[in-house]
């Protein structure tokens, strides 16, 4: 449910999902990578390190080749059934037996109690995970308001979960198979995933390769790293392909579709190859996995790709038509640009090359790349190896024009052909599988933008409620610590009655209101003496306050120091100074009038001192106060030396006249 509303994911969204977990694999060892700074240099032997993330739902593998600045992922196999929910399965089922063997009861006809048991029995694993012993399950008011009760301990869990832990090696053995490597050449193995922390599952694979396991890799860490908002230092990436693709297309020549893998299992990602045919009009390319029972999903189509614009040659013989075809860093398969090779001959009359003559007796519909594709692809898997970046990992399978090459060297006699050639780029219409019509498309974005606007909305609603609860915490702890001396007993009270009111408000009616609604108890929680004040005003009086404060101390410390038999550091003419610095910097601006207001004439309790309806103090308040308090402390602790009697004297009464002649100051 989202906004009152049901979501409903297609096939095509979950499968989306899950191939791209069977890629997180490369991501942990990237982050492996990124983070190590003891791996082999470029040209020494790389270090093979496997990786193993066993989750909730998924199981996938992977082994990896390490140099410094570089990875490249030799294999993966994966059981995408296979993971913790598994585990959780054989649980529910022991436990739901064993409640209709004891209480009768039957639990998997009460969606309710099965969820709580499901997610119970997961508490359950992951406490056996850390314990042997025997460990209780217990559930209050389960079904028809009957507690249930069981125990089980991790001996008994993993005799029970034999069939599944059987399931754990299989991967592993394809892993290797797959890479032609053996145990000995790993290096290390590391494992993530919540179902990684079964001690039998995690014995099965420590076993399998007779290592010790690593669990130094954060999954989620891992993620994060590809994404365009964390900047990490360049390092080189080589992925796979995980499914074998194919292209068929109509061909006359060989009455009927001809086909050819394009890239096989385990080839080398990020790639580009470029196909050559020979046509004289349009024609479609058809992608598709060629090995449909390893595939998540039932239909195999990549999708349909069509090279328009294509016009035989001025003397009507078929025009070689380049097509570049591009798997990404992702696995994704897409026919990237087509152009056509027109050739322009001289008016020079002499003999036609040998290429014209191989184009017309292969015919129109023959690929001058079926033959030798296999051979091209060994060799272009070896680039990524050399040069390690997407933008060189491109292949040109152009046997055919080799060949011809060689055959015009031969005679010394025969005269080459002036021909000029010029490549024309081809549109091409790219319909890929269940892709969604532009309609739809942009009503998908647009409910995107809905939705995030919506959690946008939700989340100024949620910090607005959060702010009232925070003031209403922060405000009873003042009230008792940092204000309580300058608030009286009376008004203390009755700003803690509205507070608790506030906060029985918030768990009650409160719970879900409109962000305005919000605002407004906030500000009516604020409606203060000194709320006209701006901003400015009230920091300048703090930093005063603040500083009288710093000067005070600073004289206490220094008066502290030295022999009652010296003379005092401060001077009671030097208190009275800075006392009244203080009150004429800060009087004008605690003292400025509320903007007129046309209320009632019985308005006259926002003129008072002192709190209103209530309400505590401003900071502006606080903060003259303080500094009030500050600068009489200062006096009283200044005439403590040793100076004279009359001078303490003439302090005490000097400092209350100066108080008593500033009755605008706030002072209790």
């Amino acid at each position: 449910m989202y906004m009152e509303e049901e979501k409903v994911f297609s096939i095509e969204q979950v499968t989306a999902m899950l191939l791209t977990k069977l890629k997180e694999t490369a991501e942990m060892a990237l982050a492996y990578g990124i983070y190590k700074q003891d791996l082999p240099a470029p040209e020494e032997k790389p270090r093979i390190v496997v990786f193993v993330d066993m989750g909730h739902s998924g199981y996938q593998t992977s082994v990896c080749a390490f140099n410094k600045g570089k990875l490249k992922v030799l294999a993966t196999a994966c059981d995408p059934e296979l993971g913790g929910k598994d585990f959780d399965e054989v649980l529910v089922k022991h436990f739901c037996e064993e409640f209709a063997k004891r209480y009768k009861l039957d639990v998997r006809s009460k969606p309710r109690a099965l969820v709580r048991l499901y997610q119970e029995c997961e508490k359950l694993k992951k406490l056996m995970s850390a314990n042997s012993s025997d460990l209780p399950l217990n559930i209050e008011c389960f079904m028809n308001d009957i507690d249930v009760t069981g125990k089980l301990n991790r001996g008994a869990f993993e005799e029970m979960c034999g069939d599944v832990l059987a399931k754990v090696e299989a991967p592993l053995h394809s892993l290797l198979e797959n890479a032609k490597l053996k145990k000995e050449d790993i290096y290390a193995v590391e494992i993530v995933g919540g179902a990684s922390r079964i001690p039998s599952a995690k014995e099965r694979i420590s076993k399998f390769f007779g290592k010790e396991l690593n669990t130094t890799l954060n999954a989620d860490e891992a993620c994060a790293i590809l994404s365009p908002a964390f900047k990490v230092r360049e390092f080189s990436t080589t992925d796979i392909v995980p499914y074998p693709v194919s292209l068929k297309w109509n061909s006359a020549a060989e009455e009927g579709l001809s086909d050819c893998e394009v890239f096989p299992k385990n080839h080398a990602a990020p790639f580009s190859k470029v196909l050559t045919f020979y046509r004289r009009e349009p024609f479609s390319l058809e992608a598709y996995y060629n090995s449909p029972k390893e595939l998540p999903y039932p239909d195999p189509t990549i999708g349909q790709f069509v090279i328009q614009k294509v016009v035989p040659q001025a003397s009507g013989e078929s025009s070689k038509v380049k097509v570049k075809v591009r798997v990404n860093i992702h696995g994704i398969f897409s026919v990237s640009s087509a152009s056509l090779v027109e050739v322009q001959k001289s008016d020079e009359t002499e003999e036609p090359m040998e290429t014209e003559q191989v184009a017309e007796k292969d015919g129109e519909t023959k690929m001058q790349t079926d033959e030798e594709d296999q051979k091209t692809q060994a060799e272009g898997q070896k680039e990524p190896e050399k040069k390690g970046t997407p933008e060189a990992e491109e292949m040109e399978t152009t046997p055919e024009e080799v060949k011809t090459e060689k055959k015009s060297e031969q005679p010394p006699q025969a005269k080459k052909p002036k021909v000029k050639t010029k490549v024309l780029e081809l549109p091409i219409e790219n319909s890929p599988q269940w892709q969604l019509a532009d309609d739809m498309l942009n009503l998908f974005v647009e409910n995107e933008g809905k939705m995030i606007m919506q959690d946008k909305l939700e989340k100024e609603r949620n910090d607005a409620k959060n702010y009232v609860e925070e003031y209403v915490y922060d405000m009873r702890d003042k009230l008792h610590g940092l204000f309580e001396k300058f608030v009286g007993e009376s008004d203390r009270d009755v700003l803690s009655i509205k507070l608790e009111d506030t906060e029985n408000w918030l768990y009650e009616d409160g719970e879900d209101q409109p962000k305005q609604v919000y605002i407004d108890k906030l500000a009516e929680l604020k409606e203060e003496q000194y709320d006209h004040l701006e901003e400015a005003d009230v920091n300048k009086v703090d930093k005063l306050a603040s500083d009288a404060m710093i000067w005070m101390n600073s004289a206490m410390n220094q008066q502290s120091k030295q022999s009652l038999t010296v003379d005092p550091s401060v001077r009671v003419k030097e208190i009275q100074a800075k006392t009244r610095e203080l009150f004429s910097a800060c009087n004008p601006i605690i003292n400025k009038p509320k903007p007129k207001v046309e209320l009632p004439k019985d308005d006259k309790a926002g003129e008072q001192n002192g709190p209103v309806n209530g309400q505590e103090k401003p900071a502006g308040d606080s903060a003259a106060a303080a500094a009030a308090a500050a600068a009489a402390a200062a006096a009283t602790a200044a005439t403590t030396a040793a100076d004279t009697t009359t001078t303490t004297g003439s302090v005490e009464n000097d400092a209350s006249a100066s108080t008593d002649s500033k009755p605008d100051m706030d002072l209790d």
